[in-house]
């Protein structure tokens, strides 16, 4: 009896490893290839570090071919899609990327009315290689099928997360973005840092945020680290806003707090209008607090209309005013029109009262031309 229930329990045994056995062997496969359109399609396995199959798919490309792989994004609900893909609009996928298209931009948008129940999500990384070298890099949402428009493509399993940032870093790292496009290699890498979800990225991103890089790679860096790295990259922006030396760098990290999903993001973007040495800071960081925090912000640009020493500065909070919705901005406007003491600042607000359309802004017109 004994060696009866031996049998049967490795007979057990045996056969729960049977069952486990595919799932452990998907697991092992990586994250699937997306759908991919009109392409060669090869699947290769990574062997060697990720840099060195890299090279070697590059360098004999004197014929374009696309190399694409996929890793786990950062958890939330954003969806990276071409903006030139075809397909449904609303939430319900990013239809066909058309990686050959004259339009090799993509647009980021939030996807909160799809629960995806599968398991974790990922971005696809892809690399163009033409004339023995990466002429582009593009990142899109899993959910994105592919039209590489006849050309060879080359899909790699087995790529882990931090050597994919440090291939990426190496497109980034030192080059100047300032004259550069949406579709080229050093912003294409940048992005498919951002949307990692790895800690890697996290230190990739800091790093290219440091005083010493390109004024152009930190503005760039400042959007991503608030469209993308949540509290991580809220950290880092509040260290740029505070000491990057450079006003054209803080006054983006400004708009960079405005994106940010994080619950102290509004009030670095105060302090910054309130603080900052630099006046054109001082209106930028006022500018994106309307459009972030509508009536929130009303202390603060009334503060700046009434105290801060440079007009353009109290223009920009007046101009900030106007964007607020109109039951805030438009009695506000009033007001400063009626009695701010500064001429510029009072025919700034009447030219926004102008602009309102209000019924309101009309009467206050017809009450100053019957003085």
């Amino acid at each position: 009896m004994k060696t009866r229930r031996i049998i049967s329990m490795i007979g057990s045994a045996l056969a729960a490893m049977l069952l486990v056995a595919p799932l452990l062997l998907a697991q092992d496969e990586g994250p699937r290839p997306p759908r991919i359109e009109n392409a060669r399609v090869e699947k290769r396995t990574l062997t060697e570090p990720l840099a060195t199959e890299m090279a070697k798919l590059a360098e004999p490309s004197a014929q374009p071919r696309w190399i694409g792989y996929a890793v786990a994004r950062i958890p939330g609900d954003r969806e990276m899609c071409c903006e030139n893909y075809q397909g449904p609009h609303g939430n319900s996928g990013c239809g066909t990327c058309r990686l050959e298209g004259s339009d090799h931009g993509i647009s980021m948008r939030s996807n909160n009315d799809t629960v995806k129940l599968e398991g974790p999500q990922n971005i696809v990384i892809l690399f163009r290689a033409e004339n023995k070298r990466v002429m582009k890099i593009r990142v899109v949402s899993e959910g994105c099928a592919l039209d590489a428009g006849g050309l060879s493509l080359v899909w790699l399993t087995g790529v882990k997360p931090a050597e994919s940032v440090a291939l990426l870093s190496g497109y980034v790292r030192g080059a100047d973005l300032e004259d550069r496009h949406g579709d080229d290699v050093s912003h294409g890498a940048l992005a498919a840092i951002a949307m990692h979800g790895d800690p890697a990225a996290d230190g990739a991103l800091e790093s290219f945020a440091q005083p010493q890089q390109p004024e152009s790679l930190r503005r760039q860096t400042a959007f991503w680290l608030g469209q993308a790295r949540g509290k991580t990259g809220f950290m880092v922006l509040q260290k740029m806003a505070k000491g990057d030396p450079s006003s054209e760098v803080r006054a983006q990290v400004a708009f960079a707090l405005s994106v940010s999903r994080e619950p102290g993001a509004l009030d670095e973007m105060i302090r910054m209008a309130k603080q900052d040495e630099n006046a054109r800071v001082r209106g930028q960081a006022l500018f994106w607090l309307a459009q972030k925090a509508g009536h929130k912000a009303v202390g603060t640009l009334t503060g700046a209309i009434d105290n801060d020493p440079d007009t353009e500065v109290k223009k920009k909070a007046v101009f900030a005013l106007s964007q607020l919705p109109k039951d805030e901005g438009v009695p506000k406007l009033i007001l400063v029109a009626e009695t701010n003491r500064n001429r510029e600042v009072r025919k700034q607000a009447m030219f926004w009262l102008g602009q309102s359309n209000d019924p309101r802004a009309l009467a206050f017109f017809e009450k100053v031309l019957a003085q």
